[in-house]
Protein backbone atom coordinates (compact mmCIF):
# COMPACT_ATOMS: atom_id res chain seq x y z
CA UNK A 1 0.00 0.00 0.00
CA UNK A 2 1.38 3.33 -1.00
CA UNK A 3 2.32 5.46 1.99
CA UNK A 4 2.09 2.55 4.41
CA UNK A 5 5.18 2.24 6.53
CA UNK A 6 4.04 -0.67 8.62
CA UNK A 7 3.39 1.49 11.63
CA UNK A 8 -0.03 1.79 13.14
CA UNK A 9 -1.86 5.08 13.25
CA UNK A 10 -1.68 7.10 16.44
CA UNK A 11 -5.13 8.63 15.89
CA UNK A 12 -8.03 7.64 18.09
CA UNK A 13 -10.80 5.88 16.20
CA UNK A 14 -14.39 5.24 17.15
CA UNK A 15 -15.82 1.80 16.41
CA UNK A 16 -18.14 3.50 13.89
CA UNK A 17 -17.39 6.55 11.77
CA UNK A 18 -20.04 9.30 11.86
CA UNK A 19 -23.19 8.61 9.87
CA UNK A 20 -24.65 12.08 9.59
CA UNK A 21 -25.21 14.38 6.61
CA UNK A 22 -22.77 17.06 7.71
CA UNK A 23 -19.04 17.19 8.27
CA UNK A 24 -18.05 16.58 11.88
CA UNK A 25 -15.01 17.42 13.97
CA UNK A 26 -14.28 13.68 13.92
CA UNK A 27 -14.21 13.76 10.09
CA UNK A 28 -11.92 16.77 10.07
CA UNK A 29 -9.51 15.07 12.43
CA UNK A 30 -9.42 11.92 10.27
CA UNK A 31 -9.18 13.35 6.74
CA UNK A 32 -5.72 11.90 6.16
CA UNK A 33 -6.85 8.53 7.50
CA UNK A 34 -9.83 8.57 5.11
CA UNK A 35 -7.46 9.23 2.21
CA UNK A 36 -5.23 6.38 3.31
CA UNK A 37 -8.23 4.03 3.46
CA UNK A 38 -9.31 5.07 -0.03
CA UNK A 39 -5.78 4.55 -1.38
CA UNK A 40 -5.52 1.15 0.25
CA UNK A 41 -8.88 0.09 -1.14
CA UNK A 42 -8.03 1.40 -4.60
CA UNK A 43 -4.79 -0.60 -4.55
CA UNK A 44 -6.63 -3.78 -3.55
CA UNK A 45 -5.01 -4.02 -0.13
CA UNK A 46 -6.41 -6.61 2.24
CA UNK A 47 -8.83 -4.91 4.64
CA UNK A 48 -7.10 -6.59 7.62
CA UNK A 49 -3.80 -4.91 6.77
CA UNK A 50 -5.51 -1.56 6.26
CA UNK A 51 -7.34 -1.93 9.58
CA UNK A 52 -4.09 -2.67 11.37
CA UNK A 53 -1.94 -0.03 9.70
CA UNK A 54 -4.45 2.80 9.44
CA UNK A 55 -6.98 2.21 12.21
CA UNK A 56 -4.55 0.58 14.61
CA UNK A 57 -6.69 -2.47 15.35
CA UNK A 58 -5.56 -6.09 15.24
CA UNK A 59 -7.91 -7.90 12.86
CA UNK A 60 -6.69 -11.28 14.04
CA UNK A 61 -7.38 -10.60 17.72
CA UNK A 62 -10.69 -8.80 17.15
CA UNK A 63 -11.92 -9.56 13.61
CA UNK A 64 -15.56 -8.45 13.95
CA UNK A 65 -14.69 -5.11 15.50
CA UNK A 66 -11.87 -4.57 13.01
CA UNK A 67 -14.13 -5.32 10.03
CA UNK A 68 -16.85 -3.02 11.37
CA UNK A 69 -14.36 -0.22 11.96
CA UNK A 70 -12.78 -0.65 8.54
CA UNK A 71 -16.06 -0.79 6.64
CA UNK A 72 -17.57 2.12 8.55
CA UNK A 73 -14.57 4.38 8.04
CA UNK A 74 -14.17 3.39 4.38
CA UNK A 75 -17.85 4.19 3.78
CA UNK A 76 -17.36 7.58 5.43
CA UNK A 77 -14.26 8.19 3.32
CA UNK A 78 -16.32 7.51 0.21
CA UNK A 79 -19.03 9.86 1.49
CA UNK A 80 -16.36 12.52 1.88
CA UNK A 81 -15.37 12.17 -1.79
CA UNK A 82 -18.99 12.37 -2.97
CA UNK A 83 -20.59 14.86 -0.56
CA UNK A 84 -18.48 15.79 2.43
CA UNK A 85 -15.79 17.65 0.51
CA UNK A 86 -18.37 20.35 -0.29
CA UNK A 87 -18.63 21.15 3.40
CA UNK A 88 -14.87 21.70 3.49
CA UNK A 89 -15.26 24.16 0.63
CA UNK A 90 -18.11 25.96 2.35
CA UNK A 91 -20.72 24.81 -0.18
CA UNK A 92 -24.23 23.74 0.76
CA UNK A 93 -24.34 21.00 -1.87
CA UNK A 94 -21.71 19.04 -3.78
CA UNK A 95 -20.36 20.64 -6.92
CA UNK A 96 -21.64 19.32 -10.23
CA UNK A 97 -19.06 17.17 -11.98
Amino acid sequence: MRGMTGTMSTSQFADHAPDVLQLTAYDESHLLDYLRLLDADDEGADWRNAAAQILGIDAIADPLRAKTMHDSHLARARWMTDVGYAHLLGCQTPLKR
